[in-house]
């Protein structure tokens, strides 16, 4: 206000507009105060200006950005996935298909170990590539489980030359060595897994291998809970560990376990019943033979893989139906 009291005091010449027709121009003398004043209102209206500009522009901005248009991301198209492929029940066409009519060889096996053991159950991993091999030169198709229900049960053909491929109790091994031989040659096999022992210390699968290996080639299904002897067991406590144990495997694999085996080909005269108020629809013992319409669906019979013995019992067991 310094500067405007100096002007003041020495009054203001303000020309309100020139003329050259009435050869000069009006002056206008303005006091301090009213100097003061319009100085006072245009200062006013200036801020005023300057305020509504802001926040006409942040009122623009807002509206631009609610009008933007978002582009959606174009959804990628579904690739097919071996996994999804290994899951589906294949149509077998052709001159060299059976029907149910014929049985099918379902190979039990049970711990691929690294080494040579003298224990019959016990294959060695370089034994069990062996044979893969075997049915990979011969031109055997392996089956699924639900494959082998819908042969038998439904009369869908299958290849003359199938097979189905088993292990019992769910071993690392079974991940460890056994899987990679199988994910090599293209084939599919099923591990009836004890839960109980899931995720425990000790030499059994855990949850992590289990859904890799389900759907990617090697089925996971059932074993019951502790693998106990069902023919050792009343009904209730058989129907208890069939439905846990599928319950149990449900859970961990976000799937529906339809198959089971019994645990040292052990059953009575409740099992059959007892597995069908389960939910299960196909079950394996130990007993020797092919699997089909022969037996009832809750007692078909497998093919014990004896690591003792060599090459021509397999091939033997693997052809004839009669197998000694």
């Amino acid at each position: 206000m310094g500067i405007i009291k100096e002007i003041a005091s020495q009054y203001v010449s303000l020309s309100l507009f020139q003329n050259p027709k009435m050869g000069g121009c009006f002056k206008l003398k303005l006091s301090y105060k009213k100097l003061k004043l319009i100085l006072i209102v245009i200062l006013i209206a200036l801020v005023g200006t300057i305020f509504y500009v802001t926040v006409s522009n942040i009122n623009n901005n807002k509206a631009t950005s609610s009008k933007k248009i978002v582009t959606k991301a174009k959804p990628k198209k579904k690739v097919k996935s071996d996994k999804k492929k290994l899951q589906t029940i294949r149509k077998f066409k052709g001159s060299n298909i059976v029907y149910n009519d014929k049985t099918i060889p379902t190979l039990m096996y049970h711990s691929i170990a690294d080494g040579q053991v003298a224990n019959s159950a016990v294959v060695p991993v370089g034994v069990f590539k062996q044979q893969m091999q075997y049915l990979k030169d011969n031109g055997y198709t392996t089956l699924s489980l639900d494959e082998l229900y819908e042969f038998i049960q439904n009369n869908k053909p299958v290849p003359g030359k199938s097979v189905v491929i088993t292990f019992d109790d769910g071993y690392t091994d079974n991940y460890t060595n056994a899987f990679p031989i199988i994910k090599e040659m293209g084939f599919r096999g099923n591990i009836f897994v004890i839960p109980s022992l899931t995720d425990k210390p000790g030499p059994y699968l855990n949850s992590k291998q289990l859904k890799e290996m389900d759907g990617n080639g090697i089925s996971i299904e059932s074993h019951t809970v502790n693998h106990e002897k069902l023919g050792e067991l009343t009904a209730e406590k058989q129907l208890e560990t069939l439905t846990k144990s599928k319950q149990m495997l449900e859970a961990i694999l976000n799937k529906k376990i339809k198959y089971i085996a019994y645990p040292f080909g052990s059953y009575n005269s409740f099992t059959v019943e007892e597995a069908k108020k389960a939910g299960y629809t196909m079950a394996f013992t130990t007993n020797d033979g092919w699997a089909g319409k022969n037996t009832d669906l809750l007692l078909l019979n497998r093919v014990f893989v004896n690591s003792l013995k060599g090459m021509d019992q397999f091939t033997e067991r693997l052809n004839n139906p009669n197998y000694k």
